[in-house]
């Protein structure tokens, strides 16, 4: 059996490059021969709930792909405010903690490297408040209610955890929103639609027990932390398998 990956924003079925009767071309890639072969399956959607403050869940975000290799399911990346999660569960943040906060530093470093990510430093102002990141994330989704892309998504990450700079330094979020684009809400750290959307987004986390982040939501569980990748695979593949049954 095949197996494929979607985010939500990536087309479901093709247009260009068919062949003459509509089926996919003997070199089509093989994930986009198994969705055309099977339009109507449904896969596992995963929803990740993540704060670009967070190194843990730009970790977990750059090894979802791989962690998950083989399965099949769709994916949607949810910004929501790390801060407001943590005060209503009354918890702090670990950068809030000095102790914990040098074995973070250290930690994540390693983690990095372990996972051969190229440019990882981390930012010279840490906690930062995320706000502005968050709401461009949410402007940058293709419709009203709607997700960021992967690559939008990556963008930010890659702002905030290559490089060491200050993550909400003017002249470096003027670059980054040029670089995304979101045309339909020039400026959304402002844009009173775009604060509501991310709040609601939040509130709605923390009503089905998001309690930090990454947490990847699948079939009204959630599995918490980039290490709770592991069994999110075995619930994937369980799943299979009583599909294929």
């Amino acid at each position: 059996m095949r197996h494929e990956h979607m985010d939500d924003d990536e087309p479901r079925g093709a247009v260009e490059g068919l062949g003459p009767d509509g089926d996919a071309p003997l070199d089509a890639e093989p994930e986009v021969a198994q969705l055309q072969a099977q339009p109507d399956r449904a896969l596992p959607h995963l929803t990740f709930y993540f704060d670009v403050v967070s190194p843990y869940a730009c970790l977990a975000f750059e090894r979802l792909p791989e962690a998950l290799a083989g399965l099949s399911y769709s994916v949607s990346y949810q910004p929501v405010f790390l801060g407001a999660i943590l005060k209503h569960w009354g918890q702090k943040g670990p950068a809030e903690i000095a102790p914990k906060r040098a074995w973070m530093i250290r930690q994540v470093h390693w983690l990095a490297r372990q996972q051969g990510l190229a440019g990882w430093e981390w930012p010279s102002v840490h906690p930062f408040n995320s706000l502005p990141l968050l709401r461009l994330a949410m402007a940058c989704a293709p419709a009203p209610g709607g997700t960021p892309s992967r690559w939008v998504v990556e963008s930010l990450f890659r702002h905030v955890w290559q490089g060491g700079g200050d993550p909400v330094d003017g002249p470096r979020l003027t670059e980054l929103q040029a670089l995304l684009a979101p045309t339909d809400h020039p400026d959304p750290a402002r844009d009173p639609e775009i604060k509501a959307a991310l709040t609601a987004a939040t509130l709605r986390a923390i009503e089905q027990g998001v309690f930090g982040v990454p947490t990847f939501a699948l079939d009204g569980q959630l599995y918490w932390g980039l290490e709770s990748l592991p069994m999110l695979a075995d619930r994937l593949r369980w799943s299979e398998s009583l599909s294929e049954d």
